[in-house]
């Protein structure tokens, strides 16, 4: 069999890390194939080469596992960490598999998690493509008015971009505190703690409740379970929904920008204002 398989997706689909973690472990020279130091941009024929991280031999996937895990605050979305601080693998020890975190939650969130050894189905819900909306319940302080919520809404600039509009409802309204439901459609790192701070708000509670048509539900802190085959596989239908009418709405964007497929202006037409990008 040729050598036909990226190795950062060898890795993730054999239940290692994430593609874009995998990339990181490939960068620092942590893996090796047939003893010989890996790079970016590798490829390997599964079945014949040998390839090791961190000197142990990576063992084929024999059984796909999707885990709901609800994570409590204090631990890390990772597999190690070098400073010994609580990460979520220690939660999932007694499975007996490997499965790593899809997508992020910090330290100070908790919540719904999905975690994996499935990296094709790892890499469909948590690419930036596919927006696959997902829900929290989030208390701030001191209060919040209408405009923060509109603000919050129609997006606010974080790092030089803006977010995408969101859904955002007022669930309690106490003295001091509010209660909010935030529905977003991406995951930039601390991305609502960040779009709070940007209106005035005070994050004090962060907790994931669903992705997609997953939702927590009544899962103890800390314990996990197995998704069933109808929750996978509404997960992977909502993704690769999601993933279409990206594509859609991008194809629509260049055909406005190129009306004529990319050739020069014709004969009669008027100059568009260029000055303006949206």
């Amino acid at each position: 069999m040729a050598k036909d398989t990226r190795l950062q997706k060898m890795l993730a689909d054999c239940g290692v890390a994430s593609r874009r973690k995998a990339e990181e472990m490939i960068a620092s020279g942590r893996v090796a194939v047939n003893g010989v130091r890996a790079e970016i941009g590798d490829k390997v024929d599964v079945k014949k080469d040998k390839v090791t991280v961190d000197g142990e031999r990576v063992q084929a996937v024999e059984e796909k596992l999707y885990i709901m895990l609800h994570k409590p605050r204090g631990y890390l979305t990772s597999m190690s960490d070098d400073r010994g601080r609580k990460c979520v693998s220690e939660l999932v020890e007694e499975l007996g598999v490997r499965v790593y975190p899809v997508g992020r939650l910090d330290k100070d969130s908790e919540g719904l998690l999905l975690m994996t050894n499935d990296g094709t189905f790892a890499n469909l819900i948590a690419h930036p493509s596919t927006h696959v909306p997902k829900v929290y319940r989030v208390t701030v302080r001191p209060g919040v008015n209408e405009e923060q919520l509109t603000r919050l809404s129609v997006g606010v600039e974080i790092d030089g971009r803006m977010t995408l509009p969101a859904t955002i409802r007022v669930l309690d309204q106490q003295p001091g505190r509010v209660v909010l439901e935030f529905v977003i459609h991406e995951g930039r790192n601390r991305q609502i703690r960040n779009m709070c701070e940007a209106v005035g708000l005070e994050v004090a509670r962060l907790k994931r409740t669903a992705i997609g048509p997953v939702k927590l539900g009544m899962l103890p802190q800390g314990r996990f379970r197995e998704l069933t085959p109808d929750e996978v596989r509404r997960l992977r239908a909502a993704a690769q929904k999601k993933g279409r009418q990206t594509e859609q709405t991008e194809g629509n964007k260049h055909a406005a920008d190129h009306p004529h497929g990319g050739q020069g202006q014709r004969r009669g037409d008027q100059p568009r204002n260029r000055g303006r990008r949206r």
